[in-house]
């Protein structure tokens, strides 16, 4: 009887992990920065968003005032990588017509 059951609820947790994971999206959305007043601003945004779970890729610009972030939306959202930067001491918001 256990090895019945095991032959059944093992496939069944693997459908359920991977449909879980098969529903996250990968995202990238534009920032706008306007508190970074020196080069190493960008250096710290960069660090408090990549600390951020689900963050794959982030570009920040100094001269555009902007920061670039690609995540995956089933571990991260836009509110928890506007909370890094705000805990890091620099407000972001998104920018509008810019996010992808």
């Amino acid at each position: 009887m256990k090895k019945i059951v095991s032959f059944l609820v093992v496939p069944f947790i693997g459908l359920v992990l991977f449909s879980s994971s098969a529903l996250a999206v990968v995202q990238t959305v534009t920032f706008s920065v306007p508190g970074m007043y020196c080069a190493v601003c960008p250096i710290t945004v960069k660090k408090a968003l990549q600390k951020v779970a689900g963050v794959t890729k982030v570009d920040v610009s100094f001269e555009k005032k902007e920061a670039v972030v690609t995540f995956d939306d089933a571990k991260a959202s836009v509110n928890k990588l506007l909370d890094a930067t705000f805990e890091a001491g620099y407000p972001a918001e998104i920018k509008r017509g810019n996010a992808k």
